[in-house]
């Protein structure tokens, strides 16, 4: 066997181990769980399906192929099936999330937790607004106050404390403000006023003013999640690399938002805020696809080829999707596949505290 192909299969090897090893962890742990619930703010890669009641809004996937690989079916997850909030979910021994539209609609339960997240959402509130209604940042959060009023009538005052203290906030959310606002000069003018960096500086403000909201509303545990590398979506990838001029700015805002999060630490010491380096990671796992198993990662497997002008971020109603949905890194040309996420949940999973 020659050495390269050593190499690599070692590589293989030693990866596989560490997401088993994760894996196993969580298994055995997920019954023991110190979490009373779990919140989840964000955007299309989070959204559980909060966008599918609003008629005037075009960002939704509630229908087939979407959730073709998921036991309810489509349900506004932009995934064939779950996403990474529901293996995390799993992780910490809860059971998967209603979307706030849900609960509002069927009268689901809020005791293990609500999804706010809003496909299209953003930071800003007029982020995404060419996608029709969509629930940015501070929405949510009002969606949330609405929320800790209907448990102030469920449990008594001292169990509802008790209840927000040691319920787990998921937040990611700021990719959106780059790709659905700054970089469309044409349809939005904040790249007309602001520099990069000063468009960063505006986002981290408004973030840490919600996180703040909420740390206000009585949560305590927090999972902050960097805005992830939207350079390396099959709708931006060219000749099977990532676009560096979209990562390298998104990295700016991810610089910013650690340092908020250290200060946080700091400043709150009543409360853990802990941080995910999800950038980190999916360009790790981008760049290994091959070593995780991924035989494709530049194209979608609902959606078509990497970089065309056709290609879009989502797939469209009863299209016919890869067979191999397991070996496609890429759902469709924004949204990683269930394997995908599955993968990058559990290297999370190792390079934060969010469990322990």
């Amino acid at each position: 066997m020659d050495e390269p192909h050593t190499t690599m299969m070692m590589k293989v090897a030693c990866l596989w181990i560490l997401i088993t090893a994760a894996s196993l962890a969580l298994e055995a742990n997920g019954d023991a769980t110190k979490y009373t619930a779990m919140y989840v703010f964000g955007d299309s890669l989070t959204d559980a399906g909060n966008n599918k009641h609003f008629i005037d809004s075009i960002a939704k996937a509630d229908f087939l192929p979407y959730g073709i690989d998921f036991s309810e079916g489509p349900t506004g997850r932009f995934s064939n099936g779950k996403i990474v909030v529901d293996f995390i979910a799993e992780m910490v021994g809860l059971p998967l999330l209603p979307s706030y539209a849900d609960v509002v609609a069927k009268g689901e339960s809020i005791l293990y937790g609500v999804n706010y997240a809003s496909a299209g959402a953003g930071i800003l509130p007029e982020t995404g607004y060419r996608f029709g209604r969509v629930i940015p940042f501070e929405g949510q959060i009002n969606n949330l106050r609405k929320t800790v009023d209907q448990l102030r009538g469920q449990l008594h005052g001292n169990e509802v404390s008790k209840y927000l203290a040691n319920a787990l906030v998921f937040v990611d959310i700021g990719a959106n403000d780059y790709l659905n606002n700054y970089v469309q000069p044409i349809y939005y003018p904040s790249s007309h006023i602001y520099n990069v960096e000063q468009f960063a500086d505006l986002l981290i403000t408004l973030y840490t003013k919600h996180i703040l909201e909420i740390q206000g509303l009585g949560l305590r545990k927090f999972l902050i999640v960097e805005a992830s590398p939207i350079g390396c979506s099959p709708i931006r990838i060219h000749n099977m690399k990532c676009n560096a001029t979209l990562n390298h700015m998104v990295a700016m805002f991810n610089t910013r938002l650690k340092s908020v999060v250290h200060d946080l630490k700091s400043n709150y010491p009543g409360s853990t805020f802990s941080y995910a380096p999800s950038f980190q990671v999916f360009t790790s796992l981008f760049d290994n696809a091959e070593a995780y198993g991924f035989k494709v990662k530049d194209k979608a497997c609902c959606g078509g080829s990497a970089g065309s002008k056709g290609t879009k971020p989502v797939c469209f109603k009863n299209t016919v999707p890869c067979r191999n949905r397991n070996e496609y890194l890429f759902w469709d040309g924004a949204h990683p596949t269930e394997a995908g996420n599955r993968i990058l949940t559990a290297l999370l999973h190792n390079t934060t505290s969010f469990y322990l």
